[in-house]
């Protein structure tokens, strides 16, 4: 089943803001409302809303107590509220409330789907009588036992029925104002410049009279309509395609005159009126139908046919509200074409100015309104706009890369500029078109920040990661140091475009350029960096390699001195070198590195060569190295034979010639030592320059052609040949020794001493179980040390335990003597010797000496006791 037509119908039952402001606008054609009706026509049964509206207002006022029945339906029909405002005052003034009864009324969303309606007349015509008849609205009406004045200044109400605005205007040539018509050309001027109909309410028999038919009045409106609409004596100005509907409402019709000859009286008296007035020389020859279009319709008497007087309103108010009717009175052209959220500020922009007695050009005043109100509106987008784009702002302030920020932008600008063209676009063409423009230009100004800030957030963010992505692809083996860098800086730049690209916004003159000028400098920068980093990297490296490739040949040549060594370090040298440089180059291709940063790193490189090969040299020719090469080459001449077999010397041997021949071949390879001396100078190496960071002060001789290549002065040469003549000396000592030594021998018959001698000791070892038996112990203990190798920890050990056994007695008797001295110390200080004893007896006497022996006995006593204490307190420990 097609469910189309039921959602259709829903959608319709309950129509959004959109298609509610579609149906009202003045616009829409009469075919499209009539097939939405029929579309949401409820059921036969029920009657629609506006047909009880009709019957309720077409009953008599006896049936309507107070009104409560007509407001019953209002309610059913009209959401906008009861309640009405004096606009303008009798003092002149202009009400401050308009807008805010407006939006109490429910009139500001309305864009252009409103009318306004205002009423003109003499005084204590029914005119707010018919205004309430037709539009259902509460203005007050005059007492009809007192006749005076009622409606002063202007007033305004909203319709009942539909989306209207009502304006009661004072009535004319009142006693209460007199010959003053001041305030009735004002209000004219005021009415005719904000109204769409303007219904003049008069008497039947006051038509063809001058003032009864307030045809002075009209004469007036026509004039202020030529200065409203004309343009003065200016034919420059563009003529306004707006008209005004004038809407004729002949009251107490009793039929004896036909309504064509009222009608035709009427008209006849309107060219009248238009043909006398005086025209400006570019408006000679327009006509009434120009600005005017007139409408006439007829009301019997409300006292004596009250019921046909209701069924007439009901048919007149028709006009106003079934836009199906052939003579439905609000057509487009007669639209002011102001939004309905600008009424009270144009209203009151035109009340000042007629306040000011100005021409009134109603050109202007729209463009006024529509610059306020354009402003309003664009100050209301900004400040939502600004508050959305807030909680963005800061994370890119605080140096984030916010993901999709381009679309955030395009979707608050959008969003900004659609309600701006929601609410501003019913306004005047031209100043909405250049608010726009502003606020399109107020919008980039504001994003411009978050713009710029993104992008150097960007370039931060993508260098870290270019930075990381060069250093990973640097540890892969075998890199290509170009391919890394031209892919990291690729990837950089796509990444970096993406993203500038992406938050680039529509219209905007920005530019990233400059941000990608910057960002590529970075990455060279970073790239030269990297590049510096690994050309030292290889520089060292291939120094490593050079170094390795370099000393070992050198140490060994130098280690077996002959003439040809320099040659063959030199050629040595020369060939790494070679080799060195050759590496660098190779790999320097892929580096991109320019001649000049080439002839640096070779520089270098020669230098460091030069360095490891002085300071090689350097350490094979100091002191020690030299006395020890040229003590191995004497002992190889003088120890060993030609045919390398060790010489044990005996008496016949030459000991001296020997010698003597082996030490001047020794002597004679010293002087090789002192320069670098090839055989021919074509193998000497120019000197390279030293290193900025090369500090020649500590190492002067390195690079100084007059010292490069002296190795050892011959000051130097003096000491180690006198140094190696003491050793060689002592060599030939030992070896003399050796020769004596092994002519000693022991005579034979020792050895048959010793067996006789030494026969029976040995039987008694063998035939004894125990000592035998201790012997084979001690053999295969000794046997099994031997093959498991612990003798000489073993050996170790046992020096351990002694040492530490004869630390832990030192200790002890220490400590036994420490205590004894102090016990005998204390006893000797607490019994002192009596002086009285020694000094009573003469030096001379028998007795003075015996008293003097028996005291030393005492004290021997005394000492021996002593002893004898610390021997046990030894024993015991």
């Amino acid at each position: 089943m097609n469910q189309t037509p039921d959602i259709a119908k829903g959608l319709l039952a309950n129509p959004p803001q959109e298609l509610r402001e579609l149906l009202g606008n003045p616009r829409t054609t009469d075919e499209a409302r009539q097939a939405v009706a029929e579309l949401t026509s409820p059921p036969a049964s029920q009657p629609p809303a506006s047909t009880m509206l009709e019957a309720a207002a077409a009953l008599p006022p006896a049936s309507q107590p107070n009104g409560s029945s007509v407001a019953a339906v209002k309610e059913l029909t009209n959401r906008s509220g009861d309640g009405r405002l004096q606009i303008v005052n009798e003092t002149q003034e202009f009400t401050t409330e308009l807008s805010s009864y407006l939006g109490k009324w429910g009139m500001l969303d309305k864009g252009f789907a409103y009318d306004v309606v205002s009423v003109f007349g003499s005084q204590s015509t029914g005119k707010s009588t018919l205004l309430n008849r037709l539009f259902g609205t509460s203005f007050d009406v005059m007492d009809e036992t007192k006749r005076q004045q009622t409606t002063k200044g202007i007033w305004m109400c909203p319709s009942a029925y539909s989306s209207t605005l009502v304006m009661d205007v004072e009535g004319t040539d009142g006693r209460e104002r007199g010959e003053d018509q001041d305030f009735e050309r004002k209000s004219a001027l005021f009415s005719l410049a904000s109204t769409e109909v303007l219904i003049v309410n008069l008497w039947e028999h006051q038509i063809g009279l001058y003032q009864g038919a307030n045809m002075g009045l009209l004469k007036t409106v026509f004039e202020v309509n030529l200065g409203l609409f004309g343009g003065g004596a200016d034919n420059t100005k563009p003529k306004p395609q707006e008209k005004t509907l004038i809407l004729f409402v002949i009251r107490d019709h009793v039929g004896a005159t036909p309504m064509q000859n009222l009608t035709g009286t009427l008209t006849q008296d309107m060219e009248k009126i238009w043909a006398s007035l005086s025209k400006p020389p570019h408006l000679a020859d327009a006509t009434l139908s120009s600005y005017f279009d007139l409408s006439f319709a007829a009301l019997p008497h409300k006292i004596l046919m009250p019921e046909k007087f209701e069924a007439e309103v009901l048919e007149l108010r028709k006009r106003f509200t079934d836009r199906s009717r052939a003579d439905y009175v609000f057509q487009p052209g007669y639209h002011k074409r102001i939004p309905a959220d600008g009424v009270g500020f144009y209203m009151e922009g035109i009340w000042q100015q007629v306040l000011t007695n100005k021409d009134l050009d109603l050109p202007t005043q729209q463009e006024l309104l529509a610059q306020f109100r354009c402003d309003e509106i664009a100050a209301g987008v900004i400040e939502a706009f600004l508050v959305s784009a807030k909680v963005v702002r800061r994370p890119v302030e605080a140096g984030s890369v916010v993901e999709g920020l381009g679309s955030l932008m395009q979707d608050w600008i959008s969003t900004a500029l659609g309600k701006f063209d929601r609410d501003a676009s019913r306004y005047h063409s031209g100043v909405y078109q250049r608010k726009r423009a502003d606020l399109v230009t107020a919008l980039h100004v504001s994003l411009s920040p978050m713009f710029l800030g993104q992008l150097k957030n960007l370039h931060k963010s993508i260098s870290g990661d270019f930075a990381k992505e060069l250093q990973a692809g640097l540890k892969e083996p075998g890199y290509d140091f170009a391919a890394v860098v031209k892919n990291a800086t690729d990837k950089a730049r796509n990444k970096f475009l993406s993203g500038a690209k992406e938050i680039q916004v529509g219209g905007t003159d920005w530019d990233y350029e400059t941000e990608l000028a910057l960002l590529d400098e970075g990455l060279r920068q970073i790239a030269d960096k990297c590049r510096a980093d690994e050309t030292k990297k290889m520089v060292n490296a291939i120094e490593r390699t050079v170094k390795r490739q370099l000393l070992e040949p050198v140490e060994i040549a130098l280690s077996k001195p002959t003439p040809g060594m320099w040659d063959t370090v030199l050629s040595t040298y020369a060939k790494v070198s070679s080799h060195g440089e050759e590496s660098y180059l190779a790999k320097a291709k892929s580096y991109n590195c320019t001649p000049e940063e080439n002839e640096v790193a070779l520089g270098a490189l020669r230098a460091r060569t030069w360095l490891a090969l002085r300071r090689k040299l350097a350490e094979q020719t100091s002191d020690a190295t030299v006395l020890a090469t040229l003590r191995d080459t004497f002992e190889e001449r003088f120890r060993y034979d030609e045919t390398g077999v060790p010489r044990v010397w005996k008496p016949e041997d030459d000991l001296e010639s020997a010698f003597k021949k082996a030490k001047e071949e020794t002597l004679a390879l010293l002087p090789l030592f002192a320069t670098i001396s090839p055989s021919e100078d074509s193998l000497l190496p120019d000197l390279p320059s030293p290193e900025p960071s090369f500090d020649t002060d500590a190492d002067p001789t390195s690079f100084d052609p007059s010292t490069a290549f002296t190795l050892l002065p011959a000051t130097k040469l003096l000491q180690l040949e006198t140094r190696f003549k003491r050793e060689a000396d002592a060599a030939y000592v030992e070896a003399k020794r050796s020769m004596v030594s092994s002519v000693a021998q022991v005579p034979l018959w020792m050895y048959g001493a010793l067996a006789v001698l030494g026969w029976n000791e040995a039987m008694a070892v063998l035939f004894n179980p125990l000592y035998f038996a201790l012997l084979l112990i001690a053999a295969a203990s000794s046997y099994i040390i031997l093959q498991l190798g612990l003798a000489g920890p073993i050996l170790q050990v046992s020096k351990t335990v002694f040492y530490e056994v004869k630390r832990l007695a030192t200790e002890k008797l220490r400590e036994a003597f420490a205590e004894d001295s102090g016990a005998s110390g204390a006893r000797t200080l607490t019994r002192p010797v009596p002086a009285s004893s020694s000094s009573s007896s003469s030096p001379g006497s028998g007795s003075g000496s015996g008293s003097r022996l028996g005291g030393i006995d005492g004290h021997g006593e005394e000492a021996r006791r002593q002893g004898d204490l610390v021997g046990e307190k030894v024993v015991e420990k």
